[in-house]
Order: structure tokens, then sequence, then C-alpha cells
């Protein structure tokens, strides 16, 4: 259970605080309700890009980092297609400087000519490193635009086209900026050993006058169900021939997700999972395989990712995946077995509220959703999925024609 309180400020800030007396530290996350998924289908990569320019310096403060260091401080951030996500922890008797650094560069961004491009070389570097030369990296860039034809998970966070980075100016970045990075587009957690009335004073004082933005309904396009099959092909220079099959599945907000979840944990999480007894243990038809979701906000997708051992042809490893899937559609899984994965999913979250930091995150996320009491809902409802829910959700995922289909081939 993560206890917590929350206000809003004037300019619309919201503002969640949790309190654990137990540690000399305090974790702060500044998080944007902002991803991948709000760019411009031809400036994407801008979320993402803006992680960086974020430690590129504030109005009075050239470098982020020193300053935060000079106290015991650490932090990091990440991009999703959902979420910009700032975080930091300190100790807590040196709580005044996140609130300073973080009120700074929400107030305004150093924006230098000079600083944008030197993130964009980096940038595109990493999209190169990360996605263009490295084996199966681009792979991602080969699924999502197959899976979605008109929502914007059809690109990565990262970016559809080294281009968009490459003509990003100073201009399209400050738009950016002052349409999302608004007190009123955010949300800020505290959390350790700290006291809401100190919080709260805190907020008012280095966040207060910060103007808000002006407000913006997301409107984005609503995904069509798919009705055909769709299938593409790659050949690379990597070492083993590799199958992605992905299904639309529903979003963070349904509760349906959760049989979801566990469904792909019965697949395809740990070596007792049904697909590597099948595949990689009993036939020995893949090296590794395994079934995930993407988890997103909005309707993501279900994956099953598959490792062909040599000469075992993908379409080989496909049937006896579609035979497996077939099975939990004909049959109810087994209460026991169920109960297992709902054991492991419960050990994860437990896992994830032993560190304070995670804690934080996992607050702003939720709280970036627009459900915070859903942190402390996540064990009832995975607990309350049923062996017929289950079922009932394989029947509805799993058929041909909701299917993508990656052949990543070896040369």
């Amino acid at each position: 259970m993560i206890e917590f309180e929350y206000f809003t400020l004037d300019n619309g800030l919201k503002v969640f605080v949790h309190t654990d007396k137990t540690t000399p530290m305090a974790a702060v996350n500044v998080a944007y309700n902002v991803g991948s998924k709000d760019e411009d289908e031809n400036r994407t990569g801008f979320a993402h890009l803006f992680e960086h320019l974020m430690f590129r310096g504030s109005r009075h403060i050239e470098n982020y980092d020193k300053p935060l260091q000079a106290v015991g401080g650490e932090n990091n951030a990440y991009t999703s297609s959902d979420i910009t996500n700032y975080h930091l922890s300190l100790p807590v008797f040196n709580l005044e400087t996140a609130f300073w650094l973080e009120s700074d560069r929400m107030l305004g961004l150093d924006f230098k000519e000079e600083k944008l491009e030197a993130e964009k070389k980096v940038v595109i570097e990493e999209f190169k490193q990360n996605y263009l030369n490295q084996p199966y990296g681009d792979a991602w860039l080969k699924i999502q635009p197959l899976a979605y034809k008109v929502h914007p998970y059809r690109w990565a966070t990262i970016g559809k086209d080294i281009s968009h980075i490459e003509g990003a100016t100073l201009d399209d970045v400050k738009d950016f900026f002052y349409k999302y990075y608004r007190p009123n587009n955010a949300v800020l957690v505290v959390a350790g050993n700290v006291e809401v009335a100190q919080v709260k004073a805190l907020s008012e004082k280095w966040f207060g006058d910060i103007p808000a933005g002006e407000s913006f309904v997301r409107n984005l396009p609503t995904e069509p169900l798919q009705d055909a099959a769709r299938h593409e092909e790659n050949i690379s220079n990597v070492p083993m021939d590799l199958l992605y099959m992905v299904f639309h599945m529903p979003g963070r907000r349904d509760t349906a997700y959760y049989a979801v979840d566990l469904l792909s944990d019965v697949l395809g999480r740990g070596r007792s999972a049904r697909l590597h007894q099948r595949l990689v243990k009993e036939k020995n038809l893949c090296s590794s395989i395994r079934a995930y979701v993407t988890g997103s906000m909005e309707p993501g997708l279900f994956v099953i990712q598959a490792f062909a051992n040599k000469g075992v042809s993908l379409k080989e490893i496909e049937q006896e995946i579609w035979g497996i899937l077939h099975e939990l559609q004909s049959k109810t899984i087994a209460a026991s077995e169920l109960q297992k994965v709902k054991n492991k999913a419960e050990s994860t979250i437990v896992f994830n509220e032993v560190d304070l930091l995670s804690r934080s995150s996992r607050l702003a996320y939720y709280a970036t959703m627009g459900d915070a009491n859903r942190i402390n809902q996540e064990s009832a409802l995975i607990q309350a999925v049923t062996p017929n829910q289950v079922r009932s959700m394989a029947q509805a995922i799993f058929t041909p024609e909701k299917t993508s289909t990656l052949y990543y081939l070896a040369k």
C-alpha cells in the first residue's frame, strides 16, 4: 500500500506526496503528460529530443547535474509513447535543491542554437547505434507501422526517421516546449521523509508563479479494427532468424488489460511458461521465445518473439505457436497455473515498492494516466482475474486476421 496525499496549485500543477519516515532520502519526479504519441507525424522524435535538451541548462542554471551532484543527488529520465518523466533522488535535507532545479527548467529552457545542434547529434547517433547499426535494432521500426495504420503508436519513441530530428529548428523546439512543458500538463511527486505542509510550501515557492500554458485536448485517431492478416519479411546480416507475432489488446486504463497481461505470463514468462516448454525444451525449435505486452496507456500490443534454431523455418515455429494459442482458446486454464503467474505478478509489484524512487516513479505514471489510485488497486485487479476471463481474452485477441507478423531473416 502506497499512501499519498495530493493538492493542485493555482497554475494547474498536480502535486502528490508520499511520506516514508524510514529513509533519509527523498525522491522527486516531474512527469509531463507528453510522449511520442503527441508528435506530428512529420516531426517525430521531439519528445525524446526534449529529454536530452532538459539537461542542457535552463535560464538561470547553466549545468543541471553539477549542483545536484554537489548535494549528493543523482538523476535520470525516460521518454515513452505516453509520458516523459524526470526523476531524481537526494538526501532529504537538500530537498529544496530539487525544487530549485526542476522549477527553473520548467520555467524556461536556455534556448540556444548550439545546444540544440549538440543534442540533435547525440540523438541521431543514438538512433544509428541502437536502431540502425545493431542486430535486430530496427525490428520495432518495422513492427509498429505494420501493426498500426493511423494511431501515432506507429512510430517509435526515438522517431520515425532521422531526418525529422535533423530538420528540427529552434522555433519547433520552443513551440513544443511551451505547449507541453507547462505546470498544468505536469505532475510533481515528492516521496521520502517529508511532510505535506513542507512540500506544499516548497511547491508554492518554486512552482507557484510559473504561468500555466494553454489547455489542449488530446484528440488521437482511433486505430481501426484489424480485419486482415499482415505480413512482412526483412533480410539482414544477423546471426539467426527471428519471428515476431503481434496482436492488438486493451490499454492500461481497461480492466481487461490485466487478464491479457497474465495471459502473456502464461505463455512466455520464464522457463515454465507454455511457449518455452513446448518450443525450446520439448521440440528444440527455438533458442529462446517469450511473450509480453507493451503496457501502453492507449490500446497496445501483445507480442510473441521467437529466435529460431539453425535449420528451423519460422513458418514451422509460427504453426506451433498457433497450436498453443488454440489450446488456450479451447480449454480453460487450470486455476493453479493462473495462480502461479498471479503470484509472479504480485511479487513484481512488491519488489517495485521496496525502492523509494521506484514507488515515486510508479505514482507519477499513474497520476499522469489520470488515476493515481490505480497504484494500490493493481494487486486486487490481478487477483480478480478468472480462468474464464483469460480464455475469453485469448479467443478475442488470437485470430489470424488480427495478426501482424514479421519474419526477420538472416542472410
